[in-house]
């Protein structure tokens, strides 16, 4: 194999990831990152969490996630809550409108990805995880921040913090 076919597979690989966030984008009129979000609620206690857990969660600036969280708040998708007993504090909470959304939607890729992952045995995945680290190694791009969910749109800012560029 040249390394043509190599770039070829990793654009085959970064094209679907973008071909499914448009058909989201168009289909649901969310983002992937407001998914996961939506989805993050869904799992949490009492679909509720903080907008800290959900950075944490989605490993995203707290900006990014602001964002995510205020444009779901307008389309009825999510609601703040204040904490009983401490005003300071706001839980984000999934509404049912948000719960609605989210079982129309097909399972998205990176959720399949992961899945048949899981599904090779341990010496196959531990190749594919050595390939991987390679690449990202002759990439020299150790440090650039990302998330483990598959999504386009998360800002460039983001997936260069801390970093001399």
């Amino acid at each position: 194999m040249d390394t043509t076919e190599i770039l070829i597979k990793i654009r085959k690989i970064v094209r679907s990831v973008d071909i499914e966030s448009k058909k989201i984008q168009k289909e649901y009129g969310v983002s992937i990152p407001q998914v996961l979000c939506l989805n993050f609620l869904r799992d949490s206690k009492n679909y509720q969490s903080t907008q800290g857990e959900i950075r944490k969660f989605l490993n995203l600036n707290s900006s990014t996630v602001s964002g995510i969280i205020n444009r779901l708040e307008r389309k009825g998708y999510l609601a703040r809550l204040p904490k009983s007993g401490d005003k300071r504090v706001v839980n984000i909470a999934l509404t049912s409108a948000g719960d609605t959304l989210l079982s129309k939607m097909p399972s998205l890729l990176h959720e399949q990805l992961s899945e048949k992952l899981a599904q090779l045995d341990a010496e196959l995945l531990q190749q594919v995880e050595k390939g991987l680290e390679t690449l990202v190694t002759i990439m020299d791009i150790e440090k650039v921040n990302a998330s483990p969910m598959l999504t386009m749109e998360e800002d460039l800012e983001e997936s260069f913090d801390n970093q001399d560029i």
